[in-house]
């Protein structure tokens, strides 16, 4: 396990994974480019999902590199990266369920959304994340899923459209699993802790 933190804590690996999801973010936002057009101004922020969440830990990332600590991303990263992550990962294998098929970018997306929600966890023990800051994250999360399934303005999958209740019910409480695990590595007492 120490070995394992060590190569995280490492400034040049930091600095790799900085890139990494520096462009993964770049690529996701060009990835939503066909709906943020079509999406209402309003909206925006809350529409591209994965990216934006991988952006909270490019900042994550960058802040570890200054020597420094942003709560309130570190909360909004876990959160969203562990939410987006692991969504993605079962609407692909919903596609692959339902359809008895899915392509190579289906694959391809369910290994970068599964990295994205491990990156998330493994680095909990290095954030310092206030309860306040823990409250606003949650806020976020779930006001994402109101904007995604009340205002319609959840990422498009063709062949799941007749399962958009489910989908919602279950992105719910995944969001809620998603709150949990933000507070049980990020901000209780007693929990396992570094320094970078």
């Amino acid at each position: 396990m120490q070995m394992l933190y060590g190569y995280l804590g490492n400034r040049s690996f930091l600095r790799l994974l900085f890139f990494v999801n520096l462009f993964g973010t770049i690529y996701g936002y060009y990835w939503y480019e066909h709906q943020l057009s079509n999406t209402p101004a309003v909206f925006l922020p809350f529409v591209p999902d994965s990216p934006t969440a991988t952006l909270f830990f490019v900042f994550v990332l960058a802040a570890f590199l200054l020597g420094k600590s942003w709560g309130l991303v570190e909360a909004l990263a876990i959160m969203t990266l562990f939410k987006y992550g692991i969504w993605a990962v079962v609407m692909n294998l919903l596609v692959l369920v339902t359809t008895g098929s899915l392509g190579g970018v289906g694959y391809m997306l369910m290994a970068s959304h599964f990295a994205m929600a491990v990156q998330g966890l493994l680095y909990a023990p290095f954030y310092r994340i206030k309860p306040w800051q823990f409250a606003i994250a949650a806020i976020w999360t779930l006001h994402n899923d109101i904007i995604d399934y009340v205002f319609k303005m959840m990422p498009t999958y063709s062949d799941l459209a007749v399962y958009m209740n489910e989908i919602g019910y279950f992105t719910f409480w995944l969001s809620i699993v998603s709150i949990f695990i933000c507070y049980y590595l990020g901000v209780r007492k007693n929990r396992f802790t570094l320094k970078l």
